[in-house]
């Protein structure tokens, strides 16, 4: 993967992400935590644990209420007049059979975030398709972790450095 050398220079990158948040904790925080920085691009990346909670913790949330707190996140940015990039939900287990508990969800989860980047006509990162592309060329032995991951869920170098690469690819577009 390609390094992101000598680029610093060029923008400032500000995560705001929370472990642990779902759809509608963005929602929540943006006032605080996103717009008050007054940005000029938002990438969001979310529904990961919106997917996994309903499993670990019996706290998800519903395809429904996540697509209407996505949009309305969006609607927010928009409003402002904030560029805004979509990233599809990624991964929970990397097995490349479709066996991980939750790949249907996150396959209909990310079709939820593919119909809304067409809709409003925004740029999107499918990172769940990037891994799993990713995944069928370097985890063979059909592995659940290990290759991007430690536990399924968060990610190891190679893991965030796709993300990175994938994020840069359409953020150097802008």
């Amino acid at each position: 993967m390609a390094r992101l050398e000598n680029k610093s220079g060029q923008f400032e990158l500000m995560g705001s992400g929370i472990s642990g948040n779902k759809v509608y904790d963005l929602y929540l925080r943006m006032e605080e935590d996103v717009l008050s920085k007054d940005p000029d691009i938002v990438f969001i990346y979310v529904g990961i644990n919106d997917i996994w909670h309903k499993v670990l913790l019996g706290t998800g949330t519903d395809p429904d209420k996540f697509e209407k707190f996505y949009a309305a996140i969006i609607k927010k940015l928009q409003d402002r007049k904030i560029k805004v990039i979509l990233a599809t939900p990624s991964l929970i287990g990397e097995k490349t059979d479709m066996t991980n508990q939750q790949d249907g969800e996150l396959n209909s989860y990310g079709n939820i975030v593919r119909d809304l980047a067409k809709k409003n006509d925004l740029p999107l990162v499918d990172l769940r398709q990037k891994m799993m592309e990713y995944l069928k060329d370097h985890n063979p032995q059909n592995k659940d972790r290990g290759i991007l991951t430690y536990d399924r869920v968060h990610f190891i170098a190679a893991g965030n450095e796709l993300i990175a690469e994938e994020f840069w690819k359409v953020l150097k577009r802008q």
